[in-house]
């Protein structure tokens, strides 16, 4: 009898973890492989996917299980989950993220809504959803919310020892960075308890999203002459809110001198700048306002500003009207303390 809750054709129980770079999907991946296969003594893989290795960049990390007595022959990446875990609740648009769950899926997603609200922004069809706000346990500890997704795996899976999960944290982080291993214990802690769940019947309100293999649309035969690229891209409809990790910067237009050191530093280009007139009725460039459909959250302005007109919020604490217009006129409390 298998000691998987339950298993494929295979005799495998898989994982998809649906990510992008910076939020640790990779080494959640890494230490749940470890603790699995080293720790409880499953057979399995883990490996991840992904292209450049840049912040806002898709990552998928894949883990399978299966007893001891299972060989691995399978090295391809998992279509039909058993667990699917999303890191980011904004990545719930993104095509095929939710291709091959079914009822017996359990999902596991990122965000502040309840597991009724959450299956309706999903368009969930079936299945066991698990909602965790990740993200503000990872603002509250200071750490990354991998470690808080691990905790809800391993409560949520029926057969995966938070305990050996919790011995590969502190492996993995090691003496590099020791100073990180408490905290990140105590957000895996939180996750393990910190969830709701709910199991949804297939009520035919959503329809499944099926598993699609897009076709090449060129190839040798129909290249356009010289490799010319005919569907060039452009990153004006580019949306970075899925890369920030729980802040924003906010623009404090009162204090702002429009000296442009925030332009030059911002890799992105977020700054909105418009023509306005100085004292002395010169037309100028005025800084006006945060673009934050393209802000990925780097907070390099805040560092560079030495005017205090950008300064560090936590982003579900901040009025969303703020995010709306791209700037604040209201002084933080600590900083007009300071004054």
């Amino acid at each position: 009898m298998s000691n998987l809750p339950v298993n494929n054709d295979l005799g495998f129980y898989e994982i998809r973890m649906e990510s992008v770079g910076g939020f640790g999907a990779n080494l959640a991946g890494k230490i749940l492989g470890e603790a699995g296969i080293l720790g409880m003594g499953f057979n399995g893989s883990n490996f991840s996917s992904y292209g450049s290795e840049k912040k806002g960049s898709p990552v998928k990390a894949f883990v399978r299980f299966c007893d001891p007595d299972v060989e691995v022959r399978v090295n391809s990446p998992v279509i039909e989950p058993h667990m699917l875990v999303i890191f980011v609740e904004s990545m719930v648009g993104a095509p095929g993220i939710l291709q091959g769950v079914s009822e017996d899926t359990t999902v596991i997603i990122n965000t502040s809504l309840s597991p009724d609200e959450a299956r309706d922004m999903m368009k969930l069809q079936c299945g066991r959803l698990v909602t965790i706000d990740a993200m503000k346990i990872a603002v509250e500890e200071k750490t990354r919310v991998n470690t808080a997704l691990l905790g809800a795996v391993a409560a949520t899976s029926g057969f995966i020892d938070p305990g050996s999960i919790k011995d590969y944290i502190r492996k993995n982080l090691g003496k590099k960075y020791a100073f990180l291993i408490e905290p990140n214990l105590k957000t895996f802690d939180r996750g393990f308890s910190e969830f709701s769940e709910k199991k949804f019947a297939d009520d035919g309100k959503y329809p499944s999203q099926t598993i699609e293999r897009g076709d090449q649309k060129t190839g040798y035969l129909n290249q356009a002459m010289g490799g010319v690229i005919s569907a060039p891209g452009n990153s004006i409809n580019k949306d970075l809110t899925v890369s920030r990790s729980g802040w924003v910067p906010v623009l404090l237009r009162e204090k702002c001198t429009h000296c442009g050191e925030c332009d030059i530093t911002c890799p992105d280009y977020c700054f909105i700048w418009e023509k306005g007139t100085d004292k002395k009725g010169k037309e100028v460039q005025l800084l006006d306002r945060i673009v934050y459909q393209h802000c990925k959250g780097c907070l390099r302005c805040v560092e560079i500003c030495k005017f205090d007109a950008l300064v560090e919020r936590v982003e579900y604490e901040t009025d969303p009207e703020i995010i709306k217009l791209g700037y604040s006129s209201e002084v933080p409390e600590d900083k007009a303390a300071a004054k």
